[in-house]
């Protein structure tokens, strides 16, 4: 479900709002795997609504050199770390010889440090045929998804959904065949940035990611 635009207050209210279209995933006792750090507010609601156990997925995107907010690619942590390069863009940048590679380790060492601090001695959420909805705060070239969609492959899950509050159309289509559903509230054209269509869209601190894990593992009441 795509509406042809909107804003948001914060992450939260987002989150609410996609919770709301994914109900009718309620029956099927999903559980909700949230990007850190700025997907952890919004699938915290989700999860919330839901009555689904939440966890992090971690993923790290490689920034092109001097604009570390460009995606160069992604890489998601695990037993079997994976790298997805958005390859027109490694065309048109042209990193130096080894850059990706340096990048690559470089990010599963934060990836490893976010780990124990998010986690700590808890394991990780087992997605084997299970319903996995993969949730962030928005979608820009969709590097960073790609790579988690993959990693999530690995897990044999039933089916996995992917939720977002806004994307770009070109982005949503290129993922689209590396999930079973799209999930998004808004897709604007022109897209010019995840931020522009919220009103709070400060960073989200790695001690509210823990305090919105234990939150959601905690008893209801």
């Amino acid at each position: 479900m795509i509406r042809s635009g909107a804003t948001f207050q914060d992450r939260r209210e987002a989150g609410r709002e996609l919770a709301a279209a994914l109900q009718r995933f309620k029956d099927a006792r999903p559980i909700v795997l949230a990007l850190p750090r700025g997907g952890v507010p919004v699938g915290y609601e989700v999860a919330k609504a839901l009555g689904a156990p939440l966890d992090v997925l971690l993923v790290r995107k490689i920034g092109v050199p001097g604009q570390e907010e460009l995606a160069l690619g992604a890489v998601v942590g695990g037993a079997n770390p994976q790298t997805v390069l958005n390859e027109e863009i490694v065309q048109v940048v042209g990193p130096l010889p080894g850059y990706v590679e340096a990048e690559r380790e470089r990010q599963l060492v934060e990836i490893e440090r976010r780990r124990r601090v998010y986690r700590g001695d808890e394991p990780p959420l087992d997605m084997a045929g299970r319903t996995v909805i993969v949730v962030d705060d928005g979608i820009a070239t969709g590097a960073t998804v790609k790579a988690a969609l993959r990693g999530i492959a690995l897990n044999a899950p039933q089916r996995t959904i992917l939720a977002v509050p806004v994307a770009p159309r070109e982005a949503l289509n290129e993922l689209a065949s590396a999930c079973d559903e799209i999930v998004c509230l808004a897709s604007p054209d022109p897209f010019y940035a995840v931020g522009a269509h919220y009103a709070d869209f400060s960073q989200t601190s790695d001690e509210e990611v823990v305090r919105l894990l234990a939150a959601a593992r905690a008893p209801a009441g």
